[in-house]
């Protein structure tokens, strides 16, 4: 059984794509929790706008809802993918979304996407895909 290690997380800077104030809210408390510093976007375009100002690194993955107006979290994925940077390729996506049909999943995981939440999102599994995800890169 794989046991987050509590300090893994400690001080990591995630992206949260999230249109919905109060989802963003709890998920930036169970963040907060493991000392995970988060940085809010209310649609898939302000979180491209604000990945693609970042400086390289600032940010060790992006948690991103599919559903959200302006610029939704598949067209995110794929622009932020899209940019010419080095980290652009390799920050982890979560995708997170009401939706767990297979298909869903794998539609993310076309767009670029590295992992699939499923909402309401699981606490223990959030900060377990945050782990596996952000590690799989320093091996």
């Amino acid at each position: 059984h794989l046991k987050t290690d509590d300090f893994a997380l400690y001080g990591k800077k995630i992206l949260l794509c999230e249109d919905n104030p109060l989802n963003a809210e709890i998920t930036c408390a169970l963040l907060q929790k493991k000392g995970i510093e988060t940085v809010v976007a209310q649609n898939g375009a302000e979180g491209f706008t604000l990945f693609s100002d970042s400086s390289i690194g600032a940010f060790d993955a992006i948690l991103m809802d599919i559903r959200m107006p302006v610029m939704n979290g598949h067209e995110a994925a794929k622009a932020i993918r899209a940019l010419d940077r080095p980290d652009a390729k390799t920050i982890p996506i979560i995708a997170m979304s009401a939706d767990a049909f297979n298909e869903n999943v794998q539609e993310a995981i076309e767009n670029g996407m590295n992992a699939y939440l499923t909402k309401p999102v699981d606490t223990e599994m959030l900060y377990r895909k945050l782990w596996e995800t952000i590690e799989k890169d320093k091996k």
